[in-house]
Formats: structure tokens, sequence, C-alpha cells
């Protein structure tokens, strides 16, 4: 791609915006008040509004290698803050997606140096439900229930912030775990049961937040 042709096509949606709603910029520069905080993957075959079909401003994306939320990424940790406290969503997407090159690369064997301690946390949710993983024989469809529980877990560590464990009691925020399966573009919204899952573990992370 020849870079100068961003700029061409920046121009031409600028054109296009502005056909539709004259003030269509004077409107977005006043503020953002998104419904969603969507946390997804970097992937470039992977969009996040586009997907979700929806417009600039209703959705404040978060974007890394697997969809990861580690406890100890502070990048990930201040946009949960920010989006979860100060711009008060109602909603935390978790949203992996099939033929995931992170949770790939996770479960091959390769020194990938620098990414290596970001990879381990998936290795981690392979650890937590081995059982379930080495009871599957076909690779692939290893490879895509892999997704799905990282998916799973990175859930799970949204619901153990004390920013969404604040907003859940004060006004009702929910975690949802959603597939994009690239090779149909269609959306899945995995229906994650939090509770069942969290069961008799749930007082081991929750934080007095009054």
């Amino acid at each position: 791609m020849n870079i100068k042709k961003v700029f061409e096509n920046n121009r031409e949606w600028i054109e296009k915006q502005l056909k539709v709603d004259e003030q269509y910029f004077e409107h977005l520069a006043q503020g953002q008040s998104p419904e969603i905080l969507y946390i997804g993957c970097s992937d470039s075959r992977v969009t996040a509004e586009e997907l979700m079909g929806i417009a600039p401003g209703q959705a404040f994306v978060h974007r890394n290698i697997a969809n990861m939320v580690p406890n100890t990424d502070l990048n990930v940790m201040s946009v949960i803050n920010y989006a979860v406290s100060h711009l008060k969503v109602n909603h935390v997407v978790v949203c992996g997606h099939y033929n995931c090159g992170g949770v790939k690369a996770a479960m091959q064997q390769s020194d990938l140096g620098i990414l290596n301690p970001w990879l381990r946390n998936i290795r981690d949710v392979y650890r937590l439900h081995r059982k379930e993983l080495n009871s599957i024989e076909d690779e692939a469809a290893r490879y895509n229930r892999l997704v799905e529980l990282n998916v799973q877990e990175q859930c799970i560590n949204v619901i153990k912030t004390a920013e969404v464990q604040k907003a859940a009691a004060e006004r009702g925020i929910t975690v949802h775990g959603w597939i994009f399966d690239i090779s149909t573009g269609e959306l899945i919204d995995l229906n994650i049961d939090f509770e069942k899952i969290t069961h008799g573990i749930v007082d081991i992370y929750r934080i007095d937040t009054e």
C-alpha cells in the first residue's frame, strides 16, 4: 500500500461524512459517551466498530495481542478504569476471534523473545483447562476451543477489577464474552454463565468498594 493513499482516503472520507451531515465533525469533537468498552485483538483482519455495525463514539476500544486482560498490564487496567469509572460504560466486551495468531503461537514451543511472557498468560489458560482441551483430538477444534476459553478467562479478569465490581453494584454493568468468526463474519455471543464459573471463589476476588 502506498502510504500517501491513506491521506487521499481520509480526504474522501471527510467529504463523504460532510455530505451526510455538515456538522458531523463538530458533533464528534464535543466529546464521547460510549455504552461499550470493547477489548479485542490487534489482528489486522479484525475491526471493532465495523464488525459491530456501530458509529464512532459508541464504543471505547482497546486492542492487544490475543485480547488479553492481564492483571499486571497497566495499559489495559488503565483503559478499564477510564472507561468504567469516568466514561461510565454499561457493557464491557472481550472479543476474541478464531484463527488468532497469538493463541496459536501460545500452543507452540517456539522461543518468541519478548512475546514469551505475554503468551504465557494464554498458556496459563490452557493449564487451567488442560483436561478439556487435551480431550479434543482435532487440533483445529482444540485451537478454537482455546480461543473461546481465553475469552472466558479474560472476562473473569475484567470482573476481578475493583472498578467493574463497583459499577456492577451501583449500575448493573455487564461483562460479555464474544467470538468473531473470520471465516463467516459472524459475531458469536458465548453466553458465559459467570455466576456458575465463579461459584465458590467469588469471595476471593471481592473488593470492598464502599
